[in-house]
């Protein structure tokens, strides 16, 4: 249960004057909660949380002749004259030219109402205008002023005000206004952070931060060092860490069980390898075996860059627990990967003698109960599968290891249900080919042990990457053309056109048409909305060879395995993220040729993506590439979408709050091993801090424990 103390801040923003059902829907859209989906009402607490992005400072008030190339400026001019639109030509705008003697500024009006803009500016008053500078042939304008008042008014008008950011349909006027009615109803909250450590860093109290950020006085009181927003970001990293400590408190606490294993089928396993283990390898497979010969529960992420053979790492600690008497499962993301894990590890396991089983949500009538009885009975050792591995009639006679493969795109709540299906006693190794910054890795996982794999095995080359305008598109076309020719294969990935599925596809479809006509019978095209079985005979023509070019979206990106596939082009490279360019770059450079990668890029090129494509051409180091990708994007456009199952910020960016992480996470495990039920005075202000920044998973194990 909430404490009632905090059920202003949770109740809904409709009450609020000026929020109806239309706006309301709207602002839980934008503004909804940064863990889980968003709701279909704003909430007091969505309100507070959406901090300014910077001000308006009615004391700078330049003259016309002496306006700046940008920004938002006030300016006090007489109106001179109306320039209506033709009569019925609504595509041209409502002028009106203002003067203040050094020169002339145009006010633009699109759609607008005639009485209201000659009410609001009479020819010949004097009027204050506020709103965003631009310029056009190198005139300056000003489209829709934020305020237009009289003297008096003006007077009236808070010299500094806040600027929020804003949505489609929502006005910056309305967003500030409901934000200050919502500070009104702001209780004052016992204090949860230690008060010398406060006096220490000179922050103030939660309340008073939140008001000085709604009400900033200068530029810097918005800036990363500025104290009330370290304050927050502390109180939301803080928060963080105590959830995860928590949820590791907790699985820990029910005693795991001993797989120590025999190494017998380790042994033989390792014998069938066409290579031999790397040095990363080793020490990680050491780490695994450890942990599972220990009495306490495993959780441990591997963490290897994009071909540094996670796989192998996490089949040897299957056969482990296989040897110990227990059944392993390995669960992915997508059917593809499930596929491929399966007739990868099927080869291994053969020379192991493991039985190792499929199943997917295709397995469908008499064959999937057929799969569901031999893991029932154990006579399936190891089973690999997507998230169907964990539906109700799915029963393990003894599982003592589960494996998840790109634990990214699964969230915390899935490793806890996947946990109680095990009975609790389950070890648990997660493992994730998107290499994380060290900070960001604190957050999302800082309840596991973390492994990283940073070497790649012998005899993998480094892969060629090239910058190449898209107006050097029949070039590429004629390079592809002579690599085919010799009997390559090689990927075509399609642009990420906009966050639409539906746009995605026609752009990767057009591509795929013209690629097929130059192509003839060597081109196949996969896309996420294609049927499983398409998909997968698309693939295995492609891995076979009878296809020698694949054109698709970005359902390649992780763990698709054509070791004779040597070219990859990547289409609007610039559009992509750091981190996903690796992951799509990390499909070539899996066999003995020598490959490349292509970046296509759309000019001209703005700074960020320069700096992305030139990170991308200087190293294949996944950890290198995912600390910039962190210092150019920061956490929150990094992670991608909710559906991430990693936790976005409000307050805190780790950028600039790495420091404030680690001291984060070093007072949870003080408070926690002082009062691991949180029933202090500073534990029970805690509770409230996870119930404020929505952790409320965390108090539920508290209460089960």
């Amino acid at each position: 249960m909430r404490p009632p103390l905090l059920n202003p801040l949770f109740a809904g923003a409709s009450g609020l004057r000026g929020i109806g059902e239309k706006l309301d829907k709207l602002l839980a859209r934008f503004l909804g909660p940064a863990h889980g989906t968003p709701g279909d009402r704003t909430r007091i607490i969505d309100l507070l949380f959406h901090l300014p992005s910077g001000l308006v400072d009615r004391r700078y008030r330049p003259r016309i002749a002496g306006l700046p190339p940008e920004g938002v400026v006030t300016v006090e001019a007489r109106v001179m004259r109306h320039k209506p639109p033709p009569p019925g030509n609504k595509r041209v705008p409502w002028r009106v030219e203002v003067s203040d003697g050094t020169g002339l500024l145009t006010l633009v009006f699109f759609h607008a109402y005639a009485d209201s803009i000659r009410r609001a500016l009479p020819e010949g008053e004097t009027r204050f205008i506020s709103g965003k500078i631009d310029w056009f042939n190198g005139e300056p304008q000003m489209a829709h002023p934020d305020h237009i008042v009289s003297a008096d008014d003006f007077a009236r008008l808070p010299l500094i005000e806040p600027v929020y950011p804003l949505t489609e349909g929502l006005s910056g006027k309305v967003l500030a206004k409901a934000i200050a009615q919502a500070l009104a109803k702001l209780p004052v909250l016992p204090e949860w952070q230690d008060p010398a450590f406060l006096q220490r860093h000179g922050w103030p109290s939660f309340d008073a931060a939140l008001r000085a950020l709604h009400h900033p006085e200068t530029p810097s009181s918005l800036g990363p060092d500025a104290p009330a927003r370290r304050r927050l970001a502390f109180d939301e990293l803080l928060a963080n860490q105590l959830a995860l400590s928590l949820v590791r408190a907790n699985m820990k606490r029910t005693a795991g069980r001993r797989l120590p294993g025999t190494g017998e089928l380790r042994a033989r396993l390792i014998t069938a390898l066409p290579y031999s283990l790397t040095g990363a390898q080793k020490e990680a497979v050491a780490e695994i075996l450890r942990d599972m010969a220990s009495g306490e529960r495993m959780l441990r992420l591997l963490q290897g860059d994009v071909g540094s053979g996670k796989t192998v790492v996490a089949l040897l600690a299957l056969a482990t627990a296989v040897e110990s008497g227990a059944q392993g499962a390995i669960m992915v993301p997508t059917e593809i990967l499930a596929r491929q894990h399966h007739a990868n590890i099927s080869k291994l396991c053969e020379a192991g003698g493991i039985a190792v089983t499929l199943l997917t949500g295709r397995e469908k009538g008499k064959a999937r109960e057929d799969v569901l009885s031999r893991i029932a009975s154990g006579e399936t050792q190891i089973v690999v599968g997507t998230h169907a591995l964990f539906q109700q009639d799915v029963t393990f006679r003894d599982l003592g290891l589960v494996v998840i493969d790109e634990q990214h795109r699964f969230g915390v709540h899935q490793r806890l249900a996947l946990q109680a299906k095990a009975g609790g006693t389950t070890d648990l190794l997660a493992m994730t080919a998107t290499p994380i910054p060290r900070t960001l890795a604190l957050t999302v996982y800082g309840d596991m042990d973390v492994s990283r794999l940073t070497e790649k095995p012998a005899g993998r080359l480094p892969v060629d990457t090239r910058v190449i305008p898209m107006s050097r598109m029949e070039e590429v076309i004629e390079g592809l053309a002579r690599s085919l020719a010799q009997g390559n294969r090689a990927y075509w990935v399609c642009p990420l056109v906009e966050e639409s599925e539906a746009v995605d596809l026609a752009a990767a479809e057009a591509r795929f048409m013209e690629l097929a006509r130059r192509f003839k019978g060597e081109a196949g095209l996969v896309h996420g909305r294609m049927k499983g079985a398409e998909k997968d005979r698309v693939m295995a023509e492609f891995k076979s060879g009878a296809l020698k070019l694949l054109v698709s979206t970005t359902v390649i990106e992780v763990g698709v395995d054509v070791p004779e596939a040597t070219a990859i082009v990547i289409e609007n490279a610039e559009r992509f993220g750091l981190a996903q360019l690796h992951q799509l770059r990390g499909r070539v450079g899996r066999g003995s040729g020598k490959s490349s990668c292509l970046l296509l890029y759309q000019e001209p090129l703005g700074e960020t993506a320069k700096a992305r494509l030139s990170i991308m051409r200087e190293t294949e180091d996944g950890f290198r590439i995912a600390e910039e990708d962190l210092r150019l994007r920061g956490a929150g456009e990094m992670l991608g979408t909710r559906q991430s199952g990693l936790p976005l910020f409000r307050m805190a960016d780790l950028a600039t709050d790495g420091d404030l992480l680690a001291a984060a996470r070093d007072d949870a495990q003080l408070v926690l091993n002082k009062d691991p039920q949180l029933h202090g005075p500073r534990g029970e202000a805690l509770r409230l801090l996870l119930y404020l920044f929505e952790r409320e998973e965390a108090i539920r194990l508290l209460s089960a424990g």
